[in-house]
């Protein structure tokens, strides 16, 4: 028994990537996993293969999608106990290149749209005791250029992990982030827009940069998520976990 087994739990941008090996690893251990995003047919794929897992379809840009996410969780199961704020946005170039609207569009889904999906979860998480994970990035506390508007979103992650980790305290919630290295996803395509040889050199320089010499796979990151779910955590709030290989450290 790992003390997931029946556990609700609410992994926004789950379709791919971290967020689906995170689900994935919570529905091995008999949790109940509701998985948000934007494309209905790879929800409905995922959900066809798993019967503890359900899909539903959010636009993170949409803030407004966040409270019907959470409503349809305990729609579903009655309750949620943990939640994830997985999905995420970025770019990559000279800042004085990045407009006004893309660096709000950034922080629109990084930072606004977890703190919707929180704050339409708290009471839910309150009954629970419950714990709420945010994904960071080795990003949001080590400087790269030019990351400057992703990695500054980032940063504020972190850091809304740590007030909530206070604020939330005495409903006994726990408030945890990951900060995840380059994992071999495809965040750099879909998210990023980069082309096929850019994101290549991307990713040969941070093999060259990671001191364990590769790129991550989501179920390195999905894997710490479920962790920081086990009863045996429970007296860990406020904490960024670095999962990167060692990146952090260079």
């Amino acid at each position: 028994m790992s003390g997931i087994e029946n556990k609700v739990i609410l992994i926004t941008g789950g379709g791919s990537g971290i967020g689906l090996a995170a689900a994935l690893a919570f529905a091995r251990e008999g949790a109940k996993v509701l998985i948000t995003g934007r494309r209905a047919a790879a929800l409905d794929e995922i959900t066809a293969a798993n019967p503890t897992i359900e899909g539903f379809v959010a636009d993170a840009a949409d803030p407004a999608s966040a409270g019907a996410a959470v409503e349809h969780a305990v729609k579903l199961w009655g309750r949620l106990d943990v939640v994830v704020n997985n999905v995420g946005d970025g770019g990559v170039g000279p800042m004085e290149l990045v407009d006004a609207e893309r660096i709000a569009a950034i922080f629109k889904v990084n930072v606004v749209y977890p703190s919707m999906v929180c704050a339409a979860a708290l009471p839910h998480l309150a009954a629970s005791e419950g714990l709420i994970v945010n994904m960071s990035s080795t990003y949001g506390s080590k400087a790269g250029a030019p990351l400057s508007y992703y990695a500054a979103s980032k940063a504020a992650v972190e850091h809304l992990t740590r007030c909530w980790a206070l604020e939330f305290a005495p409903k006994k919630i726990r408030v945890n982030a990951i900060a995840s290295g380059p994992v071999e996803t495809t965040f750099m395509q879909k998210q990023m827009g980069l082309p096929d040889d850019v994101i290549e050199a991307i990713k040969e320089h941070e093999r060259g940069t990671i001191p364990l010499g590769r790129r991550g796979v989501p179920a390195d990151v999905g894997e710490w998520i479920v962790t920081l779910a086990r009863p045996e955590l429970g007296w860990i709030t406020g904490q960024i976990i670095a999962v990167d290989g060692g990146l952090q450290i260079t």
